[in-house]
């Protein structure tokens, strides 16, 4: 199901919990089910649970999450990089190492 309405944003984004990001003045809202969402994108159908419709991640991302979540936890050797900036992860990205 999808319920869209048309809201006034107030400048103090305090009509809804609204991000930053969202100009004030007039929007249109739309609130969704998951389920909606992939009834009405083919590629998210094919990543979702056929009986509750939630989208299921693959083998290879649900091993990357347990890994993190894993090394977190401290079972195994941490070796996630954290970085202070866009800019800082974006060069990073670049070196040969």
């Amino acid at each position: 199901m999808t319920i869209t309405q048309t809201i006034e944003i107030s400048a103090k984004r305090r009509t809804i919990k609204v991000p930053s990001e969202i100009p004030a003045g007039r929007v249109i809202v739309t609130f969704a089910t998951e389920k909606a969402l992939v009834e009405e994108c083919p590629l998210c159908a094919k990543y979702s649970d056929p009986k509750s419709g939630a989208l299921r991640p693959n083998a290879e991302t649900e091993a990357g999450i347990k890994e993190v979540d894993d090394m977190l936890a401290g079972k195994i050797p941490n070796t996630l990089k954290s970085f202070n900036s866009l800019e800082e992860m974006l060069s990073d990205l670049d070196s040969d190492d």
